[in-house]
Order: structure tokens, then C-alpha cells, then sequence
């Protein structure tokens, strides 16, 4: 995955957590997490790249 291919992004608050849905937009790639509500949007993107990269390695679509 290079550093520049665009990810959505969708939020839910759940209670006081985030549920974070995340899909790699070239292979539509999707994956999903919960964090604190209060966890910054720059952490949200860093986490979410690096389960899609985990994922996409797993799957062999890197």
C-alpha cells in the first residue's frame, strides 16, 4: 500500500467509543476497530492505515 492511496474513513460514536470503519478506496478493502471517544483523528487515520496495511499483507493484495 503506498503512503499516498486515499482511505475512507467512517465514525460511529458508540457509548463513549468510536467504532472506526476504514476501506483502502483502489481495492475496497475494509476493516474496523473501537477507540476511546476522545482518541485524536490523526491517531484514528495512523491506526487505520496500519490494519488496512496488516490486513492487505495478509490477503496478499499489497
Amino acid at each position: 500500500m503506498d503512503q499516498n492511496d486515499e482511505i475512507l474513513l467512517q465514525l460511529f460514536a458508540v457509548g463513549n467509543t468510536l467504532k472506526v470503519t476504514a476501506v483502502h478506496a483502489a481495492t475496497g478493502t475494509e476493516v474496523s476497530f473501537m477507540a476511546p471517544k476522545n482518541t485524536p483523528m490523526l491517531s484514528l487515520k495512523m491506526m487505520a492505515r496500519k490494519k488496512l496495511e496488516y490486513v492487505m499483507r495478509k490477503n496478499n493484495q499489497a
